[in-house]
């Protein structure tokens, strides 16, 4: 579950029905969809960096080895169906489902001969290699379900793209505290390695604390329900706290884990919140 990030699989799908119940979309197999997508594309990434985790995550890096022919062939069946699966909701949905796989080509593979070593290289710059997941998962974790349903791109849906972009940077850079000497070993520049750990937990706060900011003002707005808000910011707390963790816990990969599970708590608040009539 952990070594092949299967659980983000689940994770993923939670995301996509809480962009769905945010905007009010009918039921669809986006969720189904980008669950597939999740699984092709971080499994094939602990693939492609099979030798470099070796310094990081030993564990992982021999779990991936041994079982390299078996997921390799799971990755591109995943990705395969969640391709046919996409094309019941027209030629957008087919777009949106191909973005993660094309971001990650383009950013951490050697697929491109010609244009490998240029784009190898966006992984290891600054901000810019966090900002490219942030963006291909925002994308896909709005415009897969809007797609789906032939809906607009609304206001609402602004909010929560600006939402999912910020929260996805931050959940990026938590696991790279974890990867510090090997990114370095390797030229990986990322938040920890340039400022340091410290330096790195109160960036996270303060971007933690701009999402909360932003989401209140969205709220007072009339862009968010009552319910939507408060599951929002009460997983903002969530995410505040988990940063305070951040270069103080042994666990540096549950920190990870936890970071990301974020989602989970945010949806079952909406559906707590929900049951209660607020």
């Amino acid at each position: 579950m952990v070594h092949t990030s299967t659980y983000l699989v689940f994770i993923a799908m939670v995301q996509v029905a809480t962009v769905m119940v945010a905007l009010s979309l009918e039921p669809s197999p986006a969720p189904l969809v980008l669950g597939l997508v999740t699984f092709a594309v971080y499994t094939g990434d602990r693939i492609a960096d099979a030798d470099t985790d070796e310094l990081s995550n030993p564990n992982q890096s021999s779990f991936v080895r041994r079982h390299k022919r078996l997921l390799s062939v799971m990755t591109a069946a995943a990705y395969g169906l969640a391709i046919a699966i996409s094309v019941l909701g027209g030629p957008v949905a087919l777009l949106v489902t191909l973005i993660p796989g094309i971001f990650w080509i383009l950013y951490a593979s050697d697929w491109l001969p010609t244009l490998g070593s240029y784009f190898k290289r966006l992984k290891e710059i600054l901000v810019v290699n966090s900002t490219i997941v942030a963006l291909a998962w925002a994308i896909s974790l709005v415009f897969l379900p809007l797609s789906f349903a032939d809906a607009a791109f609304t206001p609402v849906a602004a909010v929560v793209f600006v939402y999912y972009f910020l929260d996805t940077f931050v959940n990026t850079e938590i696991p790279n505290v974890n990867d510090v000497e090997a990114d370095e070993a390797i030229g990986v520049s990322t938040l920890p390695v340039v400022f340091g750990v410290h330096r790195t937990r109160q960036i996270l706060y303060g971007l933690d604390l701009v999402l909360v900011g932003f989401v209140g003002f969205a709220y007072l707005r009339g862009l968010l329900t009552d319910v939507l808000a408060i599951a929002i910011l009460l997983g903002l707390v969530y995410a505040l706290v988990l940063a305070a963790f951040v270069g103080r816990t042994e666990h540096k990969s549950r920190l990870g884990i936890a970071g990301e599970a974020k989602h989970l708590v945010v949806m079952a608040l909406i559906l707590l919140l929900s049951s209660t009539g607020i």
